[in-house]
């Protein structure tokens, strides 16, 4: 299938600033459909040449009702493709329409249950009274012009509406995300009833389309990786590989806050199963050094991604003449640092490879899964024939054990949390829950708490388990581990692991927190 074909059809995501907006595009790409994202201030003319099949309008931090709000091109209504606003994108429809939008006198951040009022394309074989996730502050208060409600809730009596003629439906609702039950369907609806879009986009063709653009890219330049060992950039160094062969070179940042083990795994690993240059540099006096006295989550990852900038460039430049640095950052490393495109988006926090790293470096950056989901690289790395080892590994944070110790870092904390974070992994994986789990991991934390040891007090640290389930990262829920296996894990920490006597477990999910602790 070459690019042509693929993109012959589409589906135009116009971004609002939605932190789910990515979670959009992924579910589009799950149909085999292609798609490509947008910020709202695509002018008129550069959203007629894309020729959609469809356009979405995402969510949005913003209100309608505020001054400086964020508006699309209210003529995209008159070019006859259909289009689903959601959330803020519904609200700016009715908006464009002449309808009205109130602030909400009871907000709604959650689940609720959706009534179905209407028949609609849109909710074919969609159950009534499914749940779905809601996240917003105003609601409709007055439809828009032609349109009809199509579906309620019992804060919302204009939860989904619709105009059937033009094809242009609202939904209050964020059906891209777990947490809408029928979300996978109620898109379904719209791609293939409403926009009538056909499956000819595969992974086998995004290989071949990203292997196509870092050869434009790199062209004979050489490339130097930052390979960590962690699925992101084991998968996009055999990627890069297959694109630009002995022009790449891998180089593993040993930072000193590393798992127990890991430094002789990724070497041993990509030796065994690669043909690809390798280099192991030992920096974690450096990065340690760096660190002293920094506490603020925000400097400390920028801190490490300074570090690691200045690291690479010494070594490149001991090792030839590298124009790029390639890393496996993914979307929502990017969605969670800066605003996505021009977007609206709001900045969460900063990752290493993202919002860490320094405003000038002297290597250019090459991330070919910058849009993309872990789940989407796993099985791009599937595709290209890689180890399940590597495949199934669960994410670990490019700033590594920093962002798991809170409050100073010292060689002292980071052997407690080594050990502790060891025994995790052990007994998870005896349990055969690892592969079911997103991430699960230890957090020591910056308090110490009396307890009672031999008959003899003890004022010793607190370590968190902190264990979730999700499918993208960008929503989360803790996972219900059995509570044998919490009480093995709490009997073996306060055992074996010399400065702890309390062990608790984080029950929050995401939003409103996030997955790591900083």
């Amino acid at each position: 299938m070459t690019t042509d074909i693929l993109h012959e059809q589409k589906i135009l995501i116009l971004d609002f600033g939605s932190q789910y907006t990515q979670n959009i595009a992924r579910k589009v790409r799950e149909f085999q459909i292609y798609c490509e994202i947008h910020p709202c201030t695509l002018t008129f003319e550069e959203i007629k040449t894309i020729n959609a099949k469809g356009i979405i309008l995402s969510g949005g931090p913003a209100s309608v009702q505020e001054k400086d709000s964020p508006l699309c091109d209210p003529r995209l209504f008159e070019l006859g493709f259909p289009i689903l606003g959601i959330c803020y994108g519904m609200q700016l429809i009715t908006h464009l329409f002449g309808g009205k939008v109130d602030s909400s006198p009871n907000r709604e951040f959650g689940s609720a249950e959706l009534m179905l009022n209407e028949f609609s394309d849109m909710f074919e074989e969609v159950k009534n009274n499914s749940i779905v996730w809601m996240s917003h502050g105003d609601r409709i208060s007055k439809l828009p012009t032609g349109f009809k409600g199509i579906a309620s809730t019992n804060n919302s009596p204009l939860a989904a509406i619709e105009n059937s003629s033009e094809k242009i439906y609202g939904l209050q609702f964020h059906p891209e995300v777990v947490h809408t039950i029928e979300g996978t369907k109620i898109l379904k609806n719209f791609l293939f009833k409403i926009c009538e879009c056909s499956q000819n986009w595969k992974m086998e063709s995004l290989i071949e389309y990203m292997i196509r653009d870092i050869q434009n890219k790199v062209k004979n330049s050489n490339v130097v990786c930052g390979l960590s060992g962690g699925v992101d950039s084991s998968v996009a160094a055999v990627l890069i590989h297959k694109a630009i062969g002995e022009n790449l070179h891998c180089l593993f940042i040993d930072n000193g806050l590393l798992r127990t083990g890991e430094k002789e795994k990724v070497e041993s690993t990509f030796r065994d199963n690669f043909n690809i240059n390798l280099d192991v540099i030992d920096a974690a006096d450096r990065f340690l050094e760096k660190l002293k006295g920094i506490t603020d989550p925000e400097q400390k990852r920028k801190s490490i991604g300074n570090t690691f900038i200045e690291v690479f460039e010494e070594e490149a430049k001991k090792r030839g003449d590298f124009t790029f640095l390639a890393q496996g950052t993914l979307y929502p490393d990017v969605i969670e640092s800066v605003s996505f495109k021009g977007g609206p988006s709001v900045v969460i926090k900063s990752h290493h490879n993202v919002g860490g790293l320094p405003d000038k470096m002297n290597l250019k950056l090459l991330e070919p899964f910058r849009e993309l989901f872990k789940d989407e690289v796993r099985l791009l790395g599937r595709e290209m024939g890689m180890p399940d080892e590597i495949i199934n590994r669960q994410p670990f944070p490019g700033p590594g054990l920093a962002i798991r110790i809170l409050g100073d870092i010292t060689p002292e904390r980071l052997d407690i949390l080594c050990a502790a974070d060891k025994i995790i992994l052990e007994e998870v994986k005896a349990f055969g829950l690892y592969n079911d789990l997103w991430q699960s991991f230890a957090v020591l934390l910056p308090v110490k708490t009396v307890g009672v040891m031999g008959d003899s007090r003890t004022y010793e640290s607190v370590v968190a388990i902190r264990a979730v389930t999700s499918t993208d990262g960008m929503t989360a829920d803790w996972a219900h581990l059995p509570y044998e296996l919490l009480g093995k894990l709490s009997n073996r920490i306060i055992n074996e692991v010399h400065g702890v006597n309390r062990v608790v477990y984080d029950i929050s999910s995401k939003p409103p927190g996030t997955i790591e602790w900083e």
